[in-house]
């Protein structure tokens, strides 16, 4: 089944060109600004603490309602517009075996442990903004006891030292050529026919044939 599988999307494939689009624009530019922004708040969150100085916090929380509102608006899309078991489920299937789906094991873990660091930032930043003056609101420091302030620090203290990490093993892994092709992907939207058929399983990569 899986031979006659192959087949028949190598045919189809062979018949409408030989790129099989893998990223749909728009994810594209989800993906590339929320790396800006994420870089963004770390440089402007971290730098600080090495001693360069800067006028840094109203840029942080500007560049963190931008990435508040870029993850919504990937919630949304998830929800509605994509599958998300394509990036969700782990299959026995998928562990034992060399072809994937859409999303290799490493993705899927990768994408779970940004998730948690992105939105451990997200959710105590904005729950940050209520000690800052801003055109909408007034400050108020008062609004949570000490002690929640003191969870909410270390939250988002952890969620920022945990970006260092994540994106360091993120673009080592999306630089090194035999991982290449993703970062193309992600780049071009596409991959070669034969890329495909080699690292994903007939049937189970949803993406169009260009």
């Amino acid at each position: 089944m899986a031979v006659q599988a192959e087949k028949m999307f190598a045919g189809e494939a062979a018949a409408e060109g030989e790129r099989v689009q893998r990223h749909a624009g728009v994810d594209r530019l989800f993906h590339w600004l929320t790396a800006a922004a994420v870089l963004t708040l770390m440089g402007t969150g971290l730098l600080p603490v090495l001693g360069v100085k800067f006028d840094w916090v109203v840029i942080h929380w500007v560049v963190g309602v931008c990435l508040t509102l870029l993850v919504l608006f990937h919630v949304v899309r998830a929800l509605f517009w994509q599958r998300l078991k394509c990036m969700l489920a782990i299959s026995p299937r998928e562990v034992t075996g060399r072809k994937v789906g859409k999303y290799s094991v490493a993705q899927k873990l990768m994408h779970y442990a940004m998730t948690f660091m992105v939105l451990g930032a997200v959710i105590t930043g904005c729950l940050m903004l209520m000690k800052m003056d801003t055109p909408l609101w007034k400050r108020d420091p008062y609004v949570l006891s000490q002690a929640t302030w003191g969870v909410i620090y270390a939250v988002h203290g952890l969620a920022a030292v945990s970006a260092i990490t994540l994106v360091f093993v993120h673009v080592y892994f999306a630089i090194i050529p035999e991982k290449r092709m993703y970062l193309r992907a992600m780049i071009r939207g596409w991959m070669t026919r034969e890329e495909t058929l080699e690292h994903h399983e007939p049937g189970r990569h949803p993406g169009k044939r260009t």
